[in-house]
């Protein structure tokens, strides 16, 4: 089915100084991440005046962009939505497809001919059959377009439209074993990706994943029947992306045309169209129920012939996830000693999801130079959530909802082109317990740590949150064309202004979680060794279990793209981002806990007071201490981005590109309410004795005795701590002087276009700064980190972390602060051949070479191996693997089917751990270390080197039917030689070393060999 991509956002160019930003201010509504999806045609008229008449008419749509030539010829058309254009100029006519955000160069040449169609001189690529105008060569951003056929043509095992960027060097989507997908950049998680949608910013403020509802979420963010093409830009994206640190995403949607058009599907797979996972191909174990169904329609049509169209698309989906319950890898062998009830829930099960996506879309264009666009979205899902050691009864169920509306108004004038646009979100994630209960979490030692076994019965309190991100926007976005000065400027600037809501609710009064250890000669395994209980907080004022934050964001920028002459163009791009987060800002430390922090350290000597104990460490409480007055918002949010690319001959066949540039993102809002929500409803972990020895286990300093009617509900463990005492209620404080988690990127490289070929190779390095963490705060009265536990009433010797040396008064104190650092270097090389009706078939391939290290895994932001962020040591990063391979290819094949295939190849990541030192008093300190894995497989030719391996096919069928209407069926085989692709770990650690292997009884990344099948209809 033919939809046109229509979208509203343009290309920017843009030069920064003072006075046009205080313009900006005074005279347009504030912007902050406009993200274009428009497109641009340049070129040059030959022999024509100057005011010669260039028209753009959208063949589907009817709609008309026009502009005039200067006095040399040239020309651009601005504010074009992706598709496939009738160009006439100077009585020619030419007919080509523009793609998303791209900028591409379309040249008329000689008199006219009557009737004629003249053929583009630079791409070579412009002739009558609306051939793509491929790519903007002339640019420094590192990435690539993903093209409405390869989305319909290459093999997927979810219908995120995400998963098609995979093929782009640097990036990585991922589908771990609950089903949750994740798109990553780089070597960072998936927290700095932002993605846009018709130039709206889908950015999660409060959990992780980016992109606001994929945290933890096996859903798709927004309809793939919706989605035209999309460009990726995994480094140096220009100045009018804002809020993204690692990669950003464009995306253009459908609109409806002047026919109408429709199309529908029905996708479905079940266990019996799969092969066993690992764990159920153990002895005594069976095939757990894993149906897959997807369905949904899309329609599109005019409401008035060439002036106005509404576009319509529903996607629903319905899954059995097929998960493993297994033990952390270093304890498998204790799995004899779980009791039977416990040992029942070990194995495969299955996790129920279900989403249902809808958008919409009216356009109208009143003029030639107005468009008018209307959408709306909407997403809501409620998924179970449990895999690892946790079991189907200590599972979650979360429900996931985001609404979005967006009104755009796009005008172009001459040499000018505007954009203006207001939208309100409305996005929450809702987590509850399955099950409302007892908790029981069974663990094995293992060295110092305790390695989970199983988790059953109720789920944690914190299992019970309300987060969430409401509010509008407004913003608008100036695009100056055919600015002469020493070459041709095109300059874009744009302003936002933003208000939002976030909310955040962390616990209910419910599930308290009890904790056994198996295999421990110091403790008994029949009876708890601690608890962990929600207890409201008695005489701490200024705390909240529930809290809002109205949130205010401006944002500026301006970007000049400078094309000095036929070879060199400039990027020069400045932005600047601006956030007002009350609940940080205007927080006031509870005063008793500060008297507590000053009152006597009753492990020091007399005098010394528990910030006193801290400062020997190196740790001033001060930092962390806010009286309401002494927090600034961070205002020095500056982003120069500078770019280039030079032509080697003018023509754009071989380009050098380069760039630097700077990017700020946010502080999740779920580390910023812990300081507000902790406190007034936290979770004290009290331990218990042995009863034949009398003491804790690990010699921790307060213990209570077990008493089975503990087990009988909440308010028995309440009481045994006492309804006015706050001891063991943690406390979390942060640092007075956030500031904004940013990268700086560099690249250079060279694309060339050979024949149909299009190649790139670029080397790039990104360095982030300030990730947030929390570390433990406690310290020795020694003012150490790590010490004797004696020293805070433990009752052996050792070198272990202060737990025990609480807050008098209170328990543990956790600090937040900034300070994860990545470094990474990538090798980025990738050749396309896009497929074409007279050659019939098309291929891409990418590699990523990538080297990185940092400070702190990827997947962690609490830290508790050292003291403060900053001592943590410098490791290999499990962000990316060192080699990474995507081959996709699609071919039109005998009786109109449509094959297509994806190859999926990367050697093992690192995985992040700690190991043993041992030390001059006796004891080992547990030290970070990296490990990585041996490869589980080999593929084709060598040896067993790769540590994920997917080979997965698909073939549609299409039956031509009366008129327009086509039935097709199609097939897809995910991962088709059935390749175990493992995600858990088994360690080994001694004096200095830190080995891994993957544990070949749990969970795997992606899926086994799967089938899924599919039938739908077009007209």
């Amino acid at each position: 089915m033919t939809y046109s991509n229509h979208r509203t956002r343009m290309p920017a160019r843009r030069l920064l100084s003072s006075a046009l930003v205080s313009c900006l201010l005074l005279g347009a509504v504030p912007s902050l991440m406009a993200q274009s999806a428009t497109s641009s045609l340049r070129g040059q008229v030959a022999q024509a005046e100057a005011g010669t008449e260039v028209t753009a008419t959208n063949v589907a749509s009817g709609s008309v962009r026009r502009a005039t030539t200067r006095a040399d010829g040239t020309y651009s058309l601005m504010g074009l939505d992706p598709g496939t254009y009738d160009v006439v100029a100077n009585g020619q006519t030419q007919k080509v497809t523009v793609t998303v955000a791209s900028t591409a160069t379309l040249n008329f040449s000689g008199a006219p001919a009557n009737g004629s169609t003249a053929n583009a001189t630079n791409l070579d690529t412009v002739n009558v059959v609306a051939p793509t105008l491929l790519q903007e060569v002339r640019t420094s951003e590192v990435g690539k377009t993903v093209s409405l056929q390869q989305i319909q043509t290459t093999p997927q095992v979810s219908r995120n439209f995400l998963e098609f960027a995979d093929a782009v060097p640097g990036m990585i989507f991922t589908r771990d074993a609950k089903g949750n997908t994740s798109l990553r950049g780089g070597a960072t998680n998936a927290d700095g990706t932002n993605v846009y949608i018709d130039g709206v910013g889908q950015k999660s403020y409060v959990k992780g994943g980016g992109v606001a509802g994929q945290s933890g979420s096996a859903g798709n963010p927004f309809p793939q029947l919706a989605i035209g093409e999309y460009k990726v830009i995994s480094g140096n994206y220009k100045a009018e992306y804002g809020q993204v640190s690692s990669a950003a995403v464009t995306a253009a949607t459908k609109s409806g045309t002047n026919e109408f058009k429709g199309e529908a599907f029905y996708r479905y797979t079940d266990e019996d169209m799969r092969a066993k996972t690992p764990a159920e191909r153990q002895e005594g174990k069976t095939k757990e129920v894993s149906a897959e169904k997807e369905y949904g329609f899309a329609l599109g049509g005019p409401i008035v012939q060439d002036k106005a169209h509404f576009f319509v698309t529903y996607e629903a989906k319905r899954f059995d996830l097929p998960v493993t319950i297994a033990p952390e890898g270093s304890v498998t062998n204790r799995v004899g000693l779980l009791p039977a009830d416990a040992a029942a829930q070990l194995g495969p099960a299955s996790q129920p999801f279900q989403q249902d996506l809808i958008f919409a879309k009216i356009d109208v264009e009143p003029t030639d130079n107005d468009r008018i666009e209307l959408t709306f979205q909407d997403r809501d899902e409620t998924q179970q959530q449990f895999s690892g050691q946790t079991a189907p009864s200590h599972g979650k169920e979360t429900e996931n909802t985001d609404r979005r509306y967006a009104l755009r108004w796009n005008h172009s004038g001459e040499r000018f082109y505007n954009e203006l646009m207001l939208t309100h979100e409305d996005s929450f994630n809702n987590p509850v317990p399955l099950t409302i209960g007892n908790g029981y979490v069974y663990t094995a030692p293992d060295g110092t740590d305790d390695r989970t076994l199983v988790q059953i019965g109720g789920a944690s309190a914190l299992d019970s949150q309300v987060k969430g991100q409401k509010g509008w926007s407004i913003e608008d976005n100036l695009t100056l064309d055919g600015i002469e000065w020493a070459g041709d400027h095109t300059i874009k600037m744009g302003a936002k202004y933003k208000e939002i809501d976030l909310y955040a609710s962390d616990a209910q009064e419910i599930n308290p979680q009890f904790t056994y250890t198996l295999g421990d000669p110091d403790f008994p395994s029949d009876i708890p060794y601690k608890a962990q209980f929600v207890k409201p907080v008695t005489g701490v004022s200024g705390v909240t279990g529930e809290v809002r934050s109205k949130v205010k964001q401006i944002g500026l920028f301006i970007q000049d793209d400078w094309q000095v002459n036929d070879h060199l163009q400039l990027n020069l791009g400045l932005r600047w981002d601006y956030e007002k987060n009350p609940t940080y800002l205007d927080f006031v430390t509870p005063p008793e806990v500060v008297a507590a922090l000053n009152s006597q350290d009753p492990r020091a000597a007399a005098g010394q007071t528990y910030a006193q104990s801290m400062a020997l460490g190196g740790l001033n409480i001060n930092d962390y201490i806010s009286n309401g007055h002494n927090r600034k918002a961070f205002k020095n949010a500056w982003q120069p981005r500078l770019g280039f690319s030079y032509d080697l001959n003018a023509d754009e066949q071989h380009v050098i590109h380069g760039g630097a540039g700077r990017s700020y993102d946010r502080d999740l809002f779920d580390y910023l309410q812990l300081e507000t929500t902790k406190l007034a409803l936290p979770q004290p972990t009290i331990y218990f004795r042995n009863p034949a020895t009398g003491a804790c286990l690990n010699g921790q300093a307060a213990c209570y005795d077990w008493d089975p009617n503990l087990l009988n509900g909440i308010q028995n463990l309440q009481a045994l701590v006492g309804s006015t005492s706050n001891a063991g209620l943690e406390v979390d404080m942060l640092n007075n002087n956030l500031k904004a988690p940013y990268a700086d990127q560099f690249s250079l490289g060279m694309s060339n276009q050979v024949g149909d070929w299009l190649t790139d190779a670029t080397v790039a390095r990104t360095l982030t700064y300030d990730g947030f963490a929390f570390t433990l705060g406690n310290r020795y009265p020694t003012g150490q980190f790590f010490d004797d536990p004696r020293l805070c009433g433990g009752t052996e010797p050792g070198l272990s972390q202060a737990w025990s040396c609480n807050i008098p008064g209170f328990g543990s104190l956790i600090i937040g602060q900034q300070g994860i650092k990545t470094r990474a270097t990538q090798v980025l090389l990738s050749a396309q051949k896009p497929f074409t009706k007279e050659s019939g078939w098309g291929t891409s391939i990418a590699y990523t070479w990538t080297t990185a290290r940092h400070n702190r895994d990827i997947n962690e932001h609490y830290a508790f191996d050292r003291g403060l962020i900053t001592d943590y040591p410098t490791i290999r990063s499990n962000g990316a693997p060192r080699h990474r391979i995507v081959l996709t290819g699609s071919y039109a094949g005998f009786w109109d089917i449509t094959f297509g295939g994806k190859i999926t190849l990367a050697t093992p990541t690192a995985v992040n751990d700690w190991y043993p030192v041992a030390q001059s008093t006796g004891f080992d300190l547990p030290t970070p270390g990296a490990a990585v894995p041996d490869g589980n497989g080999r593929f084709l030719v060598g040896g067993k080197i790769w540590g994920y391996r997917s080979v997965d096919l698909q073939a549609t069928k299409t039956f031509k039917m009366p008129g327009d209407t086509e039935l097709y069926a199609r097939i897809d085989i995910i991962n088709v030689f059935n390749f175990d692709n493992f995600s858990n770990y088994n360690y080994t650690k001694s004096n200095g070393k830190l080995l891994a292997s993957y544990n070949e009884t749990g969970d795997i990344v992606g899926t086994p060999r799967q089938v899924k099948a599919e039938v739908g209809f077009r007209f």
